[in-house]
């Protein structure tokens, strides 16, 4: 084993403190990033929703205003 004991392990001659400080810091952006991006998804998952639910609206506004309407026939010459 490259350490006498644990406690070794831990001060790596010096460098110990330096070593936990970057993975502490590595592993508490990972996190801090899985959580942005999963809001993030989640966000982007509720304003498609939204945006479906409103054309879905507008399709049935106009399908019912459609169904009132009088249509006439237009003559085109035929030049």
């Amino acid at each position: 084993m490259a350490f006498d004991s644990f406690s070794a392990f831990m001060v790596m001659e010096g460098h110990g403190p330096y070593v936990w400080a970057c993975y502490a810091a590595f592993f508490l952006l990972m996190i801090g990033l899985m959580v942005w991006s999963l809001r993030r998804r989640k966000a982007a998952i509720e304003a498609c929703r939204r945006g479906y639910e409103f054309q879905a609206g507008r399709q049935d506004s106009q399908a019912a205003s459609a169904s009132t309407a009088s249509f006439t026939r237009v003559k085109v010459s035929q030049d």
